[in-house]
């Protein structure tokens, strides 16, 4: 099959493409390459991707553009038979500062992947989302949870969300909104907290923890994230649903800083700094509708994802870790 992702470029994007390349599939990949976070992680990705497709009889082309060029979007999606959309501008906290921008690329550029692949047939679009639920009613969240997000990029989630719904029930084009809790993995962005933890202790230094680390997270390794947008390629089963994607591992910052400075130099100790504007307080997935529709059950739990995760990390310190590219 002929494969669009959207963001490919990016963590999760790159991640699934590089799933379905090996897979055997064409893999188109559009990705802006903004620069948001250091674009070497980004070439690293597209690298990867064509390796798996070179080694399993697939293909591998980027086209570096923007998702807001809607010519551009209908002439690649013309061609596809699925698409996976993850392009978004990423950041919370960057979407505080500029609201109307996240707006654009999130939002509008959604509806063109949306109209493109209405018009064109394509036989399924999946979409992700996260950051929609904001503050807990009842916790772990479902998905008939109230959905009120605490930032501009949660606001502009939630609407690519609600306009996949309305193309599957107007159009009856085929969507899947899938919401990821927090994945994490080889080549994820490097100004999360848990690479930040990671990095910090390689170097001698100690975690930073942004107010009291009593906030919680699901921890969701990107293993589990490619596998189930793999099997949704020619699963339908949850074609028009809003679907949770976590795990079972909820865990405060606090103790998960504690697991990475354990696992690299338990000598360390933690700094406390200022909370952070627009980040949850905390967020737990209720997954049984995934697992009902989709048979998923995450495989890797939190410590056995940090250990592999640090290891990952120490064999690609030279490009991957900040301090050691600016040094």
């Amino acid at each position: 099959m002929h494969v669009l992702v959207t963001g490919g470029a990016g963590f999760i994007g790159g991640h699934i493409a590089e799933q379905l390349a090996a897979g055997g599939h064409d893999v188109t990949i559009l990705d802006k390459f903004v620069p948001y976070y250091d674009l070497g992680i980004k070439d690293h990705n597209v690298e990867a991707v064509r390796e798996a497709a070179a080694a399993n009889g697939g293909s591998c082309t980027l086209v570096r553009d923007t998702l807001t060029d809607a010519e551009l979007v209908d002439d690649l999606v013309a061609n596809i038979d699925v698409v996976y959309h993850q392009a978004a501008q990423a950041g919370v906290r960057k979407s505080v500062e500029e609201p109307a921008k996240v707006n654009r690329y999130n939002v509008d550029g959604t509806v063109n992947v949306l109209e493109a692949s209405r018009k064109h047939d394509i036989q399924r679009v999946v979409a992700s989302s996260s950051s929609v639920y904001g503050k807990p009613e009842y916790l772990p969240y479902d998905e008939d949870h109230p959905t009120t997000p605490v930032s501009p990029y949660g606001v502009s989630k939630l609407a690519t969300e609600q306009y996949a719904r309305v193309y599957n029930e107007i159009y009856g084009l085929p969507t899947v909104s899938l919401r990821y809790f927090t994945v994490y993995g080889p080549r994820m962005r490097p100004n999360m907290a848990m690479t930040n933890f990671v990095s910090r202790c390689l170097h001698g230094e100690p975690p930073i923890i942004y107010g009291t680390g009593e906030q919680t997270r699901d921890f969701t390794y990107v293993e589990d994230v490619r596998r189930v947008n793999e099997q949704l390629l020619t699963d339908n089963s949850a074609d028009g649903e809003i679907i949770n994607i976590g795990s079972t591992d909820n865990i405060d910052i606090q103790t998960l800083a504690e697991v990475i400075r354990d696992e690299i130099d338990p000598s360390l100790n933690m700094v406390y700094d200022d909370p952070r504007e627009g980040d949850a307080e905390h967020t737990h997935a209720d997954i049984s509708k995934a697992n009902d529709l989709l048979d998923y059950e995450p495989t890797v739990n939190i410590r056995e994802g940090v250990r592999k995760f640090i290891e990952w990390y120490r064999e690609n310190l030279d490009w991957y870790d900040p301090l050691v590219r600016q040094s």
